[in-house]
């Protein structure tokens, strides 16, 4: 199966969702107790954000600005879920190199444990403003870039 070829609007969409990604974690550390414990979230979430804006947003680019819009909001969405995701990962990943759990099914639940008791520090109105204006501008900018660039 040949790859699809890299465009201007797969560009535009890993680099504003990688920005997007770094001011989403700026303010979720904001909101976390025990924000030493993050490690580098600011940088994971850049890398998280311009892998999910070049595979999400950026096949979905063409069909209009209303579209593009909705699409930016999708993919920080995706990019929100996917960096707590990680983030629990590596989480676990300390854990257990602490001999921490009973077994490979103790450390996979505690994943999803850790998403649900982090994802509280996500109701806040930065990171709400984050997903949905910066999700709306970087879908903007890539629909800008794809017409630009075709």
């Amino acid at each position: 199966m040949p790859t699809p070829m890299p465009t201007g609007a797969k560009l535009m969409a890993a680099a504003s969702f990688a920005v997007v990604g770094w001011v989403l974690a700026n303010y979720y550390a904001v909101n976390v107790p025990d924000s030493s414990s993050l490690g580098p979230i600011r940088e994971g979430a850049a890398a998280v954000g311009a892998i999910v804006g070049w595979r999400v947003m950026g096949p979905a680019v063409g069909k209009g600005y209303v579209e593009a819009a909705g699409s930016g909001i999708k993919t920080a969405v995706v990019l929100a879920v996917s960096a707590l995701f990680l983030l629990a990962l590596r989480e676990m990943l300390v854990n257990s190199m602490k001999m921490r759990y009973d077994g490979a099914l103790d450390a996979i639940l505690d994943v999803f444990q850790m998403m649900a008791q982090r994802s509280q520090a996500l109701l806040s109105l930065g990171v709400f403003g984050t997903i949905l204006l910066g999700g709306i501008i970087a879908g903007l900018l890539t629909e800008k870039a794809g017409r630009r660039w075709k």
